[in-house]
Order: C-alpha cells, then sequence, then structure tokens
C-alpha cells in the first residue's frame, strides 16, 4: 500500500470513505465473497486501483497461524521414463519458495505413470487427509475424475497441468493446447519433406488408451493435412523398451517405404531416434525427418548430435510454478484466475537449443 505524500497511509478505511459503504462491505469485496451489489462492487474496486491498495498479506497470514497445505499429483521419474517430470517439479520448488512465507505447504505425492492403480492408490492418500488445494497432471481420465469428483465434495480448487479434462469444473488448466501444437508439427512436416510422402505417427506409452494429451496431438497433425492427399499411418507402441520400439519401427517402415516423417507424440522421441540411426548407417540413401516433444536432456543431446530434427516444448516448468501459483491468488490473495492459460508451441533446433530457458 503506497503512502503519499502529507498523508496517512491508505488503507480499507479511505477506501470505505471514498465509496460512502461500510468497511465491511470493502472487506468482501477484497475477499472476493458475496452481498455486495455489482454497482457497488465496481465502484470499490475502481478506488482500490486508483489508490494502488494491496491487502497486508503476510501479516493476515502470520496472524491467522494457519498453515494451508497444497498437495500435487505428478507422474515420478524411473529409470524407464524420461526425465520430463522433473521440470514442473522444479517449477513447483520455485512457487514454494516464493511463498512458503505466507504459511503456504506443498505436498508432493506421485504415481507411477505405466499404472492406473498407482494413481487411485496415492489419490486415496491425499484424501485421507485432504489438502486445502491440489494441482494434478490427469494422466488417467477415469481415475482423474473420480479423484477430482471426491475433490468437488470436499470443496477442494484443483489445477490441472500439462494436459486437461474437459467440463470438469477446475480452477484452472496450465499447459499446451494440445490440438494446436499437433497442428505445427503438420506444418514443419509440411515445409520439409516431398508433399507425396508417408508421415507415421508414433505413440509410445503403456496406456495408450487414457493418454488422451497423445491422442489430441494425433488430432492437430492429422487436421493440418485433412485437405492434402498426404498419407498418414500411426503405430501405438505400448511396450517403451528399445527392443520393442525397434521391432514396431522396422515393420511399419517395411511395409511404408515411402515414409519421410515421423512423429513422436510425447518424450520417448531420443528412443526412436537411436533405432533411425542404425537404420541410417544401413540405408544411407534414406533421410526421415524426426519430430518429438520436450526438453529434457537425453532428447537435447539427441537433437545436438543431429538426430533429432525439432523438439516442441511448452515449458512444462513454468506449468508448475503457475499452477501452484495459481492455487495461492485463489486461496490467500482472493483474487480471480484465469480460467485456461495456454503456454507458447516452442520449436527447438540444433541451433537454438543452447539458447532455451
Amino acid at each position: 500500500m503506497k503512502k503519499q505524500s502529507g498523508e496517512q497511509p491508505l488503507g480499507v478505511k479511505e477506501i470505505a470513505r471514498r465509496a460512502n459503504v461500510a468497511i465491511a462491505t470493502v472487506d468482501r469485496v477484497i475477499h472476493n465473497r458475496p452481498g455486495v451489489s455489482p454497482k457497488t462492487k465496481s465502484k470499490i474496486e475502481a478506488i482500490i486501483r486508483e489508490l494502488n491498495y494491496q491487502p497486508n498479506i503476510l501479516a493476515r497470514r502470520l496472524a491467522s497461524r494457519h498453515v494451508l497445505r497444497l498437495a500435487t499429483l505428478l507422474p515420478k521419474v524411473s529409470s524407464e521414463e524420461t526425465d520430463f517430470w522433473t521440470l514442473p517439479v522444479a517449477g513447483i520448488q520455485k512457487a514454494e519458495e516464493e511463498i512458503k512465507q505466507f504459511g503456504v505447504k506443498i505436498e508432493p505425492y506421485y504415481f507411477d505413470l505405466n499404472n492406473r492403480k498407482s494413481f487411485a492408490k496415492v489419490a486415496k492418500q491425499i484424501l485421507k487427509n485432504p489438502a486445502d488445494g491440489i494441482l494434478l497432471a490427469p494422466s488417467f481420465i477415469e481415475e482423474s475424475v473420480s479423484f477430482i469428483r471426491s475433490c468437488k465434495e470436499l470443496k477442494i480448487p484443483y489445477v490441472f497441468i500439462n494436459s486437461d479434462i474437459p467440463q470438469q469444473e477446475s480452477l484452472c488448466y496450465i499447459g499446451p493446447d494440445l490440438f494446436r501444437s499437433g497442428y505445427q508439427a503438420g506444418q514443419l512436416i509440411h515445409y520439409c519433406t516431398p508433399r507425396d510422402t508417408r508421415v507415421l505417427v508414433l505413440n509410445v506409452s503403456h496406456e495408450i488408451e487414457d493418454h488422451h494429451h497423445l491422442l489430441r496431438k494425433e488430432e492437430g497433425l492429422r487436421a493440418y493435412f485433412a485437405n492434402t492427399a498426404r498419407p498418414i499411418v500411426k503405430k501405438d507402441i505400448q511396450q517403451t523398451d528399445p527392443a520393442s520400439i525397434e521391432k514396431v519401427l522396422t515393420k511399419a517402415l517395411q511395409q511404408h517405404p515411402d515414409t519421410r516423417a515421423v512423429f513422436v507424440t510425447n518424450s520417448r522421441v531420443a528412443a526412436v531416434s537411436r533405432f533411425l540411426e542404425k537404420r541410417a548407417r544401413k540405408n544411407k540413401d534414406q533421410n526421415i525427418l524426426l519430430i518429438g516433444y520436450d526438453f529434457t536432456k537425453e532428447n537435447v543431446s539427441r537433437l545436438d548430435q543431429g538426430h533429432i530434427d525439432f523438439l516442441i516444448c511448452q515449458q512444462p516448468g513454468e506449468q508448475g510454478y503457475r499452477g501452484i501459483m495459481a492455487l495461492y491468488q485463489h486461496l490467500v490473495m482472493k483474487v480471480p484466475v484465469e480460467k485456461t492459460h495456454f503456454m507458447p508451441i516452442d520449436i527447438i533446433t540444433k541451433e537454438n537449443h543452447a539458447f532455451y530457458i
């Protein structure tokens, strides 16, 4: 709150005086509580902006002595997975450093991305001692819907990151526009390969049918080519070990020798690049464009070596950070939160990856 020259500090009393309302009415507006007419609320908000009034959140939080608990429910990183999920965790930790002085504590929970029962089990653990707010990556649709149904009953606000489940009344969604990112991949392929060659779409995941974020990317790519004669073939690889990936790809490329572009819908593009590198040594005349997702260490290394052509990245660290700050703004600051925040679609190449933050 500013102090003007020759005047007393401007606070709630001054706002109430200028608006000709009771202090309690101003307090309702500041804390976004009901009971104030739209006209009066608009008048008070205009005065708040004019005075640049900011409530002393720190003093209020310290006075309450209530620890605000925020739970995060994310996939864990294992030896079988990429290090993608270390990035949202880093963003969450950054947010925690900024807001812990206000009595906010973050409790991390992790599930196995390859095991839907793991998600349900960890979700039950969270509900045994419900948090004040929850940030989650809804990787399994059925289990996620069941979990957030319980959150609704308990009046716990929740934020989705990385992928969304429409019509589930989340506080907000922070992440990529999945469809548009797939559409962008289609545009890159269009620019870089002959028009009559085939595109191979690879969904590399143990739980294809529930990983709707992969399917939305595929839909975006197909939409880009909807009015063209570009042939597209899709392969789902549910065993993600190198031998299984090699088996599926070998067969696919034998069946479709005109393939000149491969689009991997998640961060496992490095594993695909190793197979294509090995194959290129045997077939020197064949050049296949490779596009995948995410700024992981392994992916960047393969990009730098020239084995991946493009990485589509959408700032997962910022997703984690913004997700926590959205809960903080809602629960502590009592201010409206943007319902959908799409992250930028960043195209990373060998030439620019060193400058990407």
